[in-house]
């Protein structure tokens, strides 16, 4: 990890196309500026965490939904997905 110390107005580049400007230091609190293409992704990390985190829990199925699925499932098991026969000439 590279550490720096930057004024207000000051920039960090970053590759070819990231710049990074500190805007105002207020504080404990620091506001940034940043510059970079659109095809770079840029988030805050506790925005990111929480999307994530909420991206997992949608997958795991709650107890009456998993209740559901297998109650629909003894009534009509899965179809057999294997492919049929072709007729016989």
């Amino acid at each position: 990890m590279l550490v720096l110390t930057r004024r207000a107005g000051e920039s960090v580049v970053i590759g070819d196309g990231i710049v990074v400007t500190i805007i105002d230091v207020r504080g404990d609190g620091v506001r940034i500026g940043i510059d970079a293409p659109r095809s770079v992704r840029v988030h805050r990390a506790e925005v990111l965490a929480a999307v994530e985190a909420a991206n997992a829990q949608a997958t795991v199925p709650d107890e009456d939904a998993q209740a559901t699925v297998d109650a629909l499932r003894a009534i009509r098991p899965p179809a057999d997905r294997t492919a049929p026969e072709a007729p016989s000439a």
